[in-house]
Protein backbone atom coordinates (compact mmCIF):
# COMPACT_ATOMS: atom_id res chain seq x y z
CA UNK A 1 0.00 0.00 0.00
CA UNK A 2 2.91 2.35 0.83
CA UNK A 3 4.41 1.77 -2.62
CA UNK A 4 1.12 2.72 -4.28
CA UNK A 5 0.88 5.96 -2.26
CA UNK A 6 4.53 6.90 -3.04
CA UNK A 7 3.95 6.24 -6.72
CA UNK A 8 0.93 8.53 -6.70
CA UNK A 9 2.67 11.29 -4.76
CA UNK A 10 5.89 11.36 -6.90
CA UNK A 11 4.25 12.66 -10.12
CA UNK A 12 2.35 15.21 -8.04
CA UNK A 13 5.62 16.44 -6.56
CA UNK A 14 7.17 16.73 -9.99
CA UNK A 15 4.29 18.82 -11.25
CA UNK A 16 4.37 21.19 -8.26
CA UNK A 17 8.13 21.79 -8.44
CA UNK A 18 9.73 24.24 -10.94
CA UNK A 19 13.01 22.34 -10.76
CA UNK A 20 13.62 18.62 -10.26
CA UNK A 21 16.84 17.24 -8.85
CA UNK A 22 17.92 13.62 -8.96
CA UNK A 23 20.51 12.83 -6.29
CA UNK A 24 20.70 16.55 -5.40
CA UNK A 25 18.68 18.74 -3.03
CA UNK A 26 19.52 21.97 -4.90
CA UNK A 27 18.84 21.52 -8.63
CA UNK A 28 20.35 24.15 -10.91
CA UNK A 29 18.00 23.50 -13.85
CA UNK A 30 14.49 22.18 -14.52
CA UNK A 31 16.09 18.72 -14.48
CA UNK A 32 19.40 18.34 -12.65
CA UNK A 33 20.95 14.87 -12.58
CA UNK A 34 23.85 14.37 -10.18
CA UNK A 35 25.30 11.12 -11.47
CA UNK A 36 25.27 8.92 -14.54
CA UNK A 37 22.55 9.30 -17.16
CA UNK A 38 21.58 6.35 -19.28
CA UNK A 39 19.34 7.00 -22.31
CA UNK A 40 17.75 3.82 -23.58
CA UNK A 41 15.80 5.28 -26.46
CA UNK A 42 16.07 8.54 -28.39
CA UNK A 43 16.80 12.21 -27.77
CA UNK A 44 15.10 15.00 -29.70
CA UNK A 45 15.16 18.80 -29.95
CA UNK A 46 11.97 20.87 -30.06
CA UNK A 47 11.87 23.93 -32.35
CA UNK A 48 9.28 26.41 -31.12
CA UNK A 49 9.37 28.43 -34.37
CA UNK A 50 7.57 25.71 -36.31
CA UNK A 51 6.56 23.29 -33.52
CA UNK A 52 8.80 20.59 -34.99
CA UNK A 53 10.80 17.92 -33.18
CA UNK A 54 14.14 16.85 -34.63
CA UNK A 55 15.98 13.69 -33.69
CA UNK A 56 18.98 14.53 -35.87
CA UNK A 57 20.71 12.23 -38.35
CA UNK A 58 23.25 9.45 -38.00
CA UNK A 59 26.68 10.69 -36.70
CA UNK A 60 25.36 14.15 -35.77
CA UNK A 61 26.17 15.91 -32.49
CA UNK A 62 23.91 18.05 -30.32
CA UNK A 63 25.67 21.42 -30.10
CA UNK A 64 24.92 24.29 -27.72
CA UNK A 65 24.23 27.73 -29.21
CA UNK A 66 24.71 29.50 -25.88
CA UNK A 67 22.46 30.63 -23.10
CA UNK A 68 18.88 31.38 -24.13
CA UNK A 69 19.08 29.46 -27.42
CA UNK A 70 18.04 25.86 -28.11
CA UNK A 71 20.71 23.31 -29.05
CA UNK A 72 21.00 22.22 -32.68
CA UNK A 73 22.21 19.12 -34.50
CA UNK A 74 25.56 19.46 -36.26
CA UNK A 75 27.33 17.07 -38.62
CA UNK A 76 30.80 16.01 -37.46
CA UNK A 77 33.24 15.77 -40.36
CA UNK A 78 36.46 13.84 -39.69
CA UNK A 79 38.88 13.30 -42.61
CA UNK A 80 40.03 9.76 -43.21
CA UNK A 81 43.82 9.42 -43.05
CA UNK A 82 45.94 6.50 -44.15
CA UNK A 83 49.11 5.64 -42.23
CA UNK A 84 52.46 6.89 -43.59
CA UNK A 85 50.91 9.10 -46.27
CA UNK A 86 51.38 12.84 -46.72
CA UNK A 87 48.33 15.10 -46.56
CA UNK A 88 47.97 18.81 -47.25
CA UNK A 89 47.59 20.29 -43.75
CA UNK A 90 48.33 23.99 -44.39
CA UNK A 91 47.74 26.06 -47.53
CA UNK A 92 47.79 29.83 -47.89
CA UNK A 93 49.04 32.64 -50.12
CA UNK A 94 50.19 36.17 -49.39
CA UNK A 95 50.88 39.31 -51.42
CA UNK A 96 52.83 42.55 -51.06
CA UNK A 97 52.85 45.81 -53.06
CA UNK A 98 55.57 47.60 -51.06
CA UNK A 99 58.50 45.59 -52.38
CA UNK A 100 62.11 46.74 -51.96
CA UNK A 101 64.25 49.41 -53.66
CA UNK A 102 68.02 49.33 -54.04
CA UNK A 103 70.28 52.21 -55.00
CA UNK A 104 73.90 51.65 -55.95
CA UNK A 105 74.99 52.62 -52.42
CA UNK A 106 72.80 49.81 -51.00
CA UNK A 107 74.59 47.17 -53.04
CA UNK A 108 75.74 44.10 -51.15
CA UNK A 109 79.42 43.35 -50.76
CA UNK A 110 78.76 39.68 -51.56
CA UNK A 111 80.53 39.33 -54.92
CA UNK A 112 83.08 36.65 -55.79
CA UNK A 113 82.46 34.73 -52.54
CA UNK A 114 78.78 34.02 -53.23
CA UNK A 115 79.37 30.28 -53.43
CA UNK A 116 80.70 30.21 -49.88
CA UNK A 117 78.09 32.62 -48.48
CA UNK A 118 74.83 31.34 -49.95
CA UNK A 119 74.37 28.02 -48.20
CA UNK A 120 71.42 26.26 -46.60
CA UNK A 121 70.58 27.53 -43.11
CA UNK A 122 72.63 30.72 -43.53
CA UNK A 123 71.27 33.28 -41.07
CA UNK A 124 69.47 36.24 -42.62
CA UNK A 125 71.31 38.67 -40.37
CA UNK A 126 74.69 37.63 -41.81
CA UNK A 127 73.73 38.47 -45.41
CA UNK A 128 74.90 41.94 -46.37
CA UNK A 129 72.23 44.49 -47.42
CA UNK A 130 69.39 42.01 -47.86
CA UNK A 131 65.91 43.55 -47.52
CA UNK A 132 62.76 41.65 -46.59
CA UNK A 133 59.52 42.04 -48.52
CA UNK A 134 57.39 42.93 -45.53
CA UNK A 135 53.99 41.54 -46.55
CA UNK A 136 55.43 38.10 -47.26
CA UNK A 137 56.64 37.51 -43.69
CA UNK A 138 54.00 35.18 -42.27
CA UNK A 139 53.60 32.45 -39.62
CA UNK A 140 52.81 28.84 -40.44
CA UNK A 141 52.06 25.89 -38.13
CA UNK A 142 53.50 22.37 -38.30
CA UNK A 143 51.89 19.54 -36.34
CA UNK A 144 54.00 16.50 -37.29
CA UNK A 145 57.70 15.65 -37.20
CA UNK A 146 57.41 14.29 -40.76
CA UNK A 147 56.55 17.13 -43.15
CA UNK A 148 57.39 18.86 -46.42
CA UNK A 149 56.83 22.59 -46.83
CA UNK A 150 56.71 24.02 -50.38
CA UNK A 151 57.15 27.71 -51.17
CA UNK A 152 56.45 29.46 -54.48
CA UNK A 153 57.62 33.07 -54.70
CA UNK A 154 56.90 35.32 -57.68
CA UNK A 155 57.66 38.99 -58.25
CA UNK A 156 58.69 41.54 -60.88
CA UNK A 157 62.19 43.02 -61.00
CA UNK A 158 62.82 46.34 -62.75
CA UNK A 159 65.60 48.89 -63.26
CA UNK A 160 65.33 52.43 -64.64
CA UNK A 161 67.91 51.75 -67.36
CA UNK A 162 68.26 53.95 -70.38
CA UNK A 163 67.43 52.45 -73.77
CA UNK A 164 71.04 51.74 -74.70
CA UNK A 165 70.86 48.01 -75.08
CA UNK A 166 74.45 47.64 -74.03
CA UNK A 167 75.18 44.09 -72.90
CA UNK A 168 77.59 45.32 -70.23
CA UNK A 169 74.89 47.41 -68.50
CA UNK A 170 73.17 45.11 -66.04
CA UNK A 171 72.58 44.33 -62.35
CA UNK A 172 73.00 41.06 -60.48
CA UNK A 173 70.47 40.39 -57.73
CA UNK A 174 69.41 37.52 -55.47
CA UNK A 175 66.23 36.54 -53.61
CA UNK A 176 66.06 34.03 -50.80
CA UNK A 177 63.26 32.24 -48.97
CA UNK A 178 63.83 31.98 -45.22
CA UNK A 179 62.23 29.93 -42.45
CA UNK A 180 62.88 31.34 -38.98
CA UNK A 181 65.50 33.58 -40.64
CA UNK A 182 67.41 30.56 -41.99
CA UNK A 183 67.96 30.33 -45.75
CA UNK A 184 66.10 27.42 -47.36
CA UNK A 185 66.17 28.50 -51.03
CA UNK A 186 67.97 31.14 -53.13
CA UNK A 187 68.04 32.22 -56.77
CA UNK A 188 70.43 34.66 -58.48
CA UNK A 189 69.64 36.44 -61.72
CA UNK A 190 70.83 39.33 -63.89
CA UNK A 191 68.68 42.14 -65.30
CA UNK A 192 70.14 43.60 -68.52
CA UNK A 193 69.59 46.87 -70.35
CA UNK A 194 67.75 46.41 -73.66
CA UNK A 195 66.67 48.53 -76.60
CA UNK A 196 63.79 50.12 -74.68
CA UNK A 197 63.52 52.09 -71.46
CA UNK A 198 63.04 50.61 -67.96
CA UNK A 199 63.25 46.85 -68.65
CA UNK A 200 61.67 44.39 -66.24
CA UNK A 201 61.40 40.65 -65.81
CA UNK A 202 59.24 38.19 -63.89
CA UNK A 203 61.13 36.33 -61.20
CA UNK A 204 59.82 32.95 -59.97
CA UNK A 205 61.39 30.49 -57.56
CA UNK A 206 60.23 27.39 -55.72
CA UNK A 207 61.71 26.15 -52.46
CA UNK A 208 61.19 23.16 -50.19
CA UNK A 209 62.17 22.28 -46.64
CA UNK A 210 61.56 18.94 -44.94
CA UNK A 211 60.77 17.92 -41.38
CA UNK A 212 60.44 21.25 -39.63
CA UNK A 213 60.02 20.96 -35.88
CA UNK A 214 56.46 20.92 -34.59
CA UNK A 215 55.15 24.36 -33.75
CA UNK A 216 54.95 27.84 -35.28
CA UNK A 217 57.50 28.98 -37.88
CA UNK A 218 57.96 32.31 -39.67
CA UNK A 219 58.41 32.32 -43.44
CA UNK A 220 59.93 35.38 -45.13
CA UNK A 221 61.48 36.51 -48.41
CA UNK A 222 64.57 38.72 -48.63
CA UNK A 223 66.38 40.11 -51.68
CA UNK A 224 69.61 41.99 -52.38
CA UNK A 225 71.36 43.92 -55.14
CA UNK A 226 74.65 42.10 -55.66
CA UNK A 227 76.64 43.85 -58.39
CA UNK A 228 76.32 46.53 -61.10
CA UNK A 229 77.96 46.62 -64.52
CA UNK A 230 78.47 49.27 -67.19
CA UNK A 231 76.22 52.30 -66.80
CA UNK A 232 74.11 50.66 -64.06
CA UNK A 233 75.91 52.24 -61.11
CA UNK A 234 73.60 55.27 -61.01
CA UNK A 235 70.39 53.31 -61.56
CA UNK A 236 67.77 52.02 -59.12
CA UNK A 237 66.78 48.36 -58.89
CA UNK A 238 63.30 47.51 -57.59
CA UNK A 239 61.87 44.14 -56.56
CA UNK A 240 58.11 43.84 -56.10
CA UNK A 241 57.54 47.55 -56.86
CA UNK A 242 57.83 49.58 -60.05
CA UNK A 243 60.96 51.65 -60.78
CA UNK A 244 59.31 53.61 -63.61
CA UNK A 245 55.84 54.45 -64.89
CA UNK A 246 55.72 51.89 -67.71
CA UNK A 247 54.40 49.39 -65.10
CA UNK A 248 52.60 49.99 -61.80
CA UNK A 249 52.68 48.50 -58.31
CA UNK A 250 49.79 46.15 -59.15
CA UNK A 251 51.77 44.58 -61.99
CA UNK A 252 55.01 44.47 -60.00
CA UNK A 253 53.59 43.10 -56.73
CA UNK A 254 55.04 40.02 -55.03
CA UNK A 255 53.25 36.84 -54.00
CA UNK A 256 54.16 33.84 -51.87
CA UNK A 257 52.28 30.53 -51.81
CA UNK A 258 52.86 28.09 -48.96
CA UNK A 259 51.82 24.42 -48.84
CA UNK A 260 52.66 22.17 -45.89
CA UNK A 261 52.23 18.42 -46.33
CA UNK A 262 52.43 16.16 -43.28
CA UNK A 263 52.17 12.54 -42.23
CA UNK A 264 49.45 13.02 -39.59
CA UNK A 265 50.69 12.43 -36.08
CA UNK A 266 48.79 14.62 -33.62
CA UNK A 267 45.39 16.13 -34.33
CA UNK A 268 43.75 19.20 -32.85
CA UNK A 269 40.62 18.48 -30.77
CA UNK A 270 37.52 18.34 -32.96
CA UNK A 271 35.32 19.69 -30.14
CA UNK A 272 36.16 21.84 -27.10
Amino acid sequence: MKKIILTLLLPAGLLLSAQVGINTDSPKAKLDVNGDLNLRDKIAVYDSSDNSVSQGNNDQLLVSQGEGYPPIWKTLRIPEYEPNKFYLIFNNSFSDKQGARFTYSEQSNITTSRGSVFNKDTQYGTLSNFKKIAGLSQDINVYSTVSKAYFQFETVVQANFDANGATDTSIDYACGIFVDDKLVNLRQRNLKAIGSLQPFLTHTQIGIVENLTKGTHTVSVGCARLASYGNASGKTLTIGINAASNINSFIAQSSLKVDVYEVPEVFNPIIN
